[in-house]
Protein backbone atom coordinates (compact mmCIF):
# COMPACT_ATOMS: atom_id res chain seq x y z
CA UNK A 1 0.00 0.00 0.00
CA UNK A 2 1.34 3.25 -1.18
CA UNK A 3 2.41 5.52 2.05
CA UNK A 4 3.53 9.54 2.57
CA UNK A 5 7.68 10.24 2.68
CA UNK A 6 8.83 11.41 5.79
CA UNK A 7 8.55 14.27 7.16
CA UNK A 8 4.82 15.18 7.24
CA UNK A 9 4.56 18.29 9.36
CA UNK A 10 1.26 19.35 8.03
CA UNK A 11 -1.93 18.00 6.97
CA UNK A 12 -4.48 20.32 4.66
CA UNK A 13 -8.60 18.37 4.78
CA UNK A 14 -10.93 18.89 2.25
CA UNK A 15 -14.20 19.14 4.00
CA UNK A 16 -17.08 17.53 1.55
CA UNK A 17 -17.01 13.40 2.07
CA UNK A 18 -13.69 14.09 4.50
CA UNK A 19 -14.83 15.66 7.99
CA UNK A 20 -18.87 16.45 7.07
CA UNK A 21 -21.27 14.72 4.79
CA UNK A 22 -24.26 15.94 3.51
CA UNK A 23 -27.02 13.24 5.53
CA UNK A 24 -29.58 13.98 2.41
CA UNK A 25 -26.61 12.48 0.40
CA UNK A 26 -26.70 15.64 -2.10
CA UNK A 27 -25.19 18.95 -1.09
CA UNK A 28 -27.48 20.83 -3.24
CA UNK A 29 -30.96 19.52 -1.93
CA UNK A 30 -31.77 18.69 1.90
CA UNK A 31 -34.57 16.31 2.66
CA UNK A 32 -36.65 19.18 3.10
CA UNK A 33 -35.84 20.71 -0.12
CA UNK A 34 -36.11 17.52 -1.98
CA UNK A 35 -39.87 17.56 -1.09
CA UNK A 36 -40.27 20.62 -2.07
CA UNK A 37 -38.65 20.13 -5.34
CA UNK A 38 -40.87 17.00 -5.85
CA UNK A 39 -37.75 14.21 -5.95
CA UNK A 40 -40.53 11.68 -5.88
CA UNK A 41 -41.10 12.69 -9.62
CA UNK A 42 -37.16 14.13 -10.31
CA UNK A 43 -36.24 10.61 -10.08
CA UNK A 44 -38.05 9.55 -12.77
CA UNK A 45 -36.70 11.72 -15.08
CA UNK A 46 -34.31 10.29 -17.62
CA UNK A 47 -30.44 10.18 -16.13
CA UNK A 48 -28.42 11.91 -18.64
CA UNK A 49 -31.44 15.06 -18.46
CA UNK A 50 -30.92 14.96 -14.43
CA UNK A 51 -27.09 15.12 -15.07
CA UNK A 52 -26.87 18.31 -17.70
CA UNK A 53 -29.28 20.08 -16.08
CA UNK A 54 -28.28 19.86 -12.38
CA UNK A 55 -24.43 20.71 -14.21
CA UNK A 56 -26.30 23.39 -16.22
CA UNK A 57 -27.64 25.30 -12.65
CA UNK A 58 -24.76 24.18 -11.03
CA UNK A 59 -22.48 26.35 -13.40
CA UNK A 60 -24.39 29.54 -12.37
CA UNK A 61 -21.99 29.84 -9.53
CA UNK A 62 -18.61 29.52 -11.25
CA UNK A 63 -18.33 32.77 -12.84
CA UNK A 64 -19.21 34.63 -9.96
CA UNK A 65 -18.12 32.22 -7.45
CA UNK A 66 -15.81 35.29 -5.04
CA UNK A 67 -17.69 36.24 -2.97
CA UNK A 68 -17.71 37.55 1.07
CA UNK A 69 -21.36 37.49 2.60
CA UNK A 70 -24.27 35.01 3.20
CA UNK A 71 -26.51 37.29 1.17
CA UNK A 72 -24.45 37.02 -1.72
CA UNK A 73 -24.62 33.42 -0.95
CA UNK A 74 -28.40 33.69 -0.47
CA UNK A 75 -28.65 35.48 -4.12
CA UNK A 76 -26.85 32.75 -5.88
CA UNK A 77 -28.89 29.92 -4.21
CA UNK A 78 -32.10 31.66 -5.44
CA UNK A 79 -30.16 31.61 -8.96
CA UNK A 80 -29.61 27.99 -8.61
CA UNK A 81 -32.61 26.59 -7.37
CA UNK A 82 -34.55 28.98 -10.06
CA UNK A 83 -32.61 27.36 -12.54
CA UNK A 84 -33.58 24.03 -11.45
CA UNK A 85 -37.43 24.79 -11.83
CA UNK A 86 -36.57 26.03 -15.18
CA UNK A 87 -34.88 23.16 -16.58
CA UNK A 88 -37.49 21.38 -14.45
CA UNK A 89 -40.86 22.23 -15.17
CA UNK A 90 -42.40 19.01 -13.76
CA UNK A 91 -41.53 19.34 -11.03
CA UNK A 92 -43.62 22.41 -10.33
CA UNK A 93 -41.78 24.06 -8.07
CA UNK A 94 -42.78 27.42 -6.80
CA UNK A 95 -41.19 31.34 -6.21
CA UNK A 96 -41.77 30.42 -2.87
CA UNK A 97 -40.48 26.67 -3.18
CA UNK A 98 -37.24 28.45 -4.44
CA UNK A 99 -36.94 30.90 -1.56
CA UNK A 100 -37.66 28.30 0.96
CA UNK A 101 -34.72 26.24 -0.38
CA UNK A 102 -32.43 29.20 -0.56
CA UNK A 103 -32.74 30.49 2.61
CA UNK A 104 -32.51 27.07 4.20
CA UNK A 105 -29.28 26.39 2.42
CA UNK A 106 -27.34 29.62 4.04
CA UNK A 107 -29.14 29.97 6.82
CA UNK A 108 -30.01 26.70 8.38
CA UNK A 109 -27.08 24.24 7.48
CA UNK A 110 -28.26 21.85 9.94
CA UNK A 111 -29.65 20.06 7.50
CA UNK A 112 -27.18 20.29 4.88
CA UNK A 113 -24.15 19.01 7.29
CA UNK A 114 -23.19 15.86 9.29
CA UNK A 115 -19.83 15.06 10.42
CA UNK A 116 -18.11 12.05 10.43
CA UNK A 117 -17.55 10.39 13.73
CA UNK A 118 -14.40 9.89 13.83
CA UNK A 119 -13.47 13.36 12.70
CA UNK A 120 -13.29 15.60 15.81
CA UNK A 121 -11.22 12.42 17.54
CA UNK A 122 -8.69 11.99 14.84
CA UNK A 123 -8.04 16.08 14.83
CA UNK A 124 -7.93 15.95 18.62
CA UNK A 125 -4.69 13.20 17.78
CA UNK A 126 -3.37 15.11 15.33
CA UNK A 127 -3.49 18.97 16.97
CA UNK A 128 -0.19 19.82 18.14
CA UNK A 129 2.03 17.02 16.35
CA UNK A 130 1.15 18.26 13.12
CA UNK A 131 0.12 21.91 11.62
CA UNK A 132 -3.86 21.49 10.51
CA UNK A 133 -5.61 23.63 7.15
CA UNK A 134 -8.31 23.00 5.06
CA UNK A 135 -8.68 23.42 1.52
CA UNK A 136 -12.53 23.23 0.17
CA UNK A 137 -15.02 24.35 -2.06
CA UNK A 138 -17.26 25.83 -0.23
CA UNK A 139 -19.36 29.28 0.62
CA UNK A 140 -19.77 31.46 3.26
CA UNK A 141 -22.42 29.70 5.80
CA UNK A 142 -19.20 27.02 6.38
CA UNK A 143 -17.56 29.47 8.84
CA UNK A 144 -20.84 29.19 11.65
CA UNK A 145 -20.86 24.83 11.00
CA UNK A 146 -17.12 25.35 11.82
CA UNK A 147 -17.99 26.69 15.01
CA UNK A 148 -20.97 24.73 15.27
CA UNK A 149 -18.97 21.39 14.80
CA UNK A 150 -15.81 22.61 16.70
CA UNK A 151 -13.95 21.85 14.43
CA UNK A 152 -12.59 26.08 14.21
CA UNK A 153 -10.16 25.44 16.86
CA UNK A 154 -8.22 22.64 14.89
CA UNK A 155 -6.85 24.39 12.35
CA UNK A 156 -4.18 26.82 11.88
CA UNK A 157 -5.21 28.34 8.20
CA UNK A 158 -8.49 27.93 5.65
CA UNK A 159 -8.58 28.09 2.13
CA UNK A 160 -11.97 29.02 0.99
CA UNK A 161 -12.94 28.60 -3.20
CA UNK A 162 -15.37 31.93 -2.39
CA UNK A 163 -12.53 33.55 -0.91
CA UNK A 164 -10.23 33.46 -3.98
CA UNK A 165 -13.55 33.03 -6.38
CA UNK A 166 -12.02 29.20 -8.02
CA UNK A 167 -12.32 25.83 -7.30
CA UNK A 168 -9.77 23.05 -7.31
CA UNK A 169 -7.75 21.92 -8.73
CA UNK A 170 -6.92 25.48 -9.91
CA UNK A 171 -3.39 25.80 -8.43
CA UNK A 172 -4.24 29.40 -6.75
CA UNK A 173 -5.99 27.05 -3.99
CA UNK A 174 -2.74 24.79 -3.54
CA UNK A 175 -1.12 28.31 -3.21
CA UNK A 176 -2.68 30.03 -1.00
CA UNK A 177 -2.73 27.10 1.20
CA UNK A 178 1.04 26.78 1.24
CA UNK A 179 1.60 30.22 1.73
CA UNK A 180 -0.90 30.30 4.81
CA UNK A 181 0.84 27.41 6.06
CA UNK A 182 4.41 28.05 5.50
CA UNK A 183 5.77 24.37 5.45
CA UNK A 184 7.53 23.07 2.01
CA UNK A 185 5.14 21.69 0.09
CA UNK A 186 6.80 18.12 -0.02
CA UNK A 187 6.28 18.25 4.28
CA UNK A 188 2.12 18.51 3.47
CA UNK A 189 -0.11 16.03 2.98
CA UNK A 190 -4.13 16.49 1.42
CA UNK A 191 -6.88 14.44 2.36
CA UNK A 192 -9.69 14.68 -0.65
CA UNK A 193 -12.47 12.24 -1.98
CA UNK A 194 -11.74 13.80 -6.13
CA UNK A 195 -8.86 12.03 -7.71
CA UNK A 196 -8.77 15.25 -9.97
CA UNK A 197 -8.02 17.55 -6.95
CA UNK A 198 -5.38 14.91 -5.39
CA UNK A 199 -3.72 15.47 -8.88
CA UNK A 200 -3.84 18.91 -8.84
CA UNK A 201 -2.10 19.34 -5.27
CA UNK A 202 0.35 16.67 -6.20
CA UNK A 203 1.74 19.24 -9.06
CA UNK A 204 2.03 21.83 -6.36
CA UNK A 205 3.92 18.90 -4.60
CA UNK A 206 1.72 18.10 -1.67
CA UNK A 207 1.54 14.81 -0.83
CA UNK A 208 -1.89 13.48 -1.87
CA UNK A 209 -4.45 10.79 -0.01
CA UNK A 210 -7.70 9.83 -1.30
CA UNK A 211 -10.05 9.35 1.15
CA UNK A 212 -13.02 6.81 0.18
CA UNK A 213 -15.80 7.27 2.74
CA UNK A 214 -18.19 8.40 0.14
CA UNK A 215 -20.70 6.04 -1.46
CA UNK A 216 -19.36 5.28 -5.02
CA UNK A 217 -15.52 6.42 -4.38
CA UNK A 218 -13.19 7.22 -7.06
CA UNK A 219 -10.95 4.47 -7.66
CA UNK A 220 -7.43 4.99 -6.29
CA UNK A 221 -4.76 5.76 -9.00
CA UNK A 222 -1.81 3.75 -9.00
CA UNK A 223 1.17 5.11 -6.10
CA UNK A 224 -1.22 7.01 -4.48
CA UNK A 225 -2.47 7.06 -0.98
CA UNK A 226 -5.96 6.11 0.22
CA UNK A 227 -7.74 5.65 3.68
CA UNK A 228 -11.20 4.86 4.31
CA UNK A 229 -12.43 7.28 6.91
CA UNK A 230 -10.73 9.90 8.02
CA UNK A 231 -9.36 8.47 11.17
CA UNK A 232 -7.24 6.13 8.30
CA UNK A 233 -4.61 9.27 8.52
CA UNK A 234 -3.38 8.41 11.87
CA UNK A 235 -2.27 4.84 10.83
CA UNK A 236 -1.02 6.25 7.41
CA UNK A 237 1.16 9.06 9.35
CA UNK A 238 2.51 6.50 11.56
Amino acid sequence: MPSLSNPVKAVFFDLGWTLVYPPSGDWEFTEPAKKLFRWDVYATLPEERRVQGRKAAYDTFRPRHKMATLEEEYQQNLDYYGEIARLFPELGATRQNIEVAALEKVYQPQHTFGIFQDALSTLQALRGRYKLGVISDTWPSIRPVLDAFGLTPYFDCFTFSFELGCFKPDRRMYEDALAKMGLPPEECAFIDDGVKNLQGAQAAGIQPVLITAKPGAEECPPGMASIQTISGILELLA
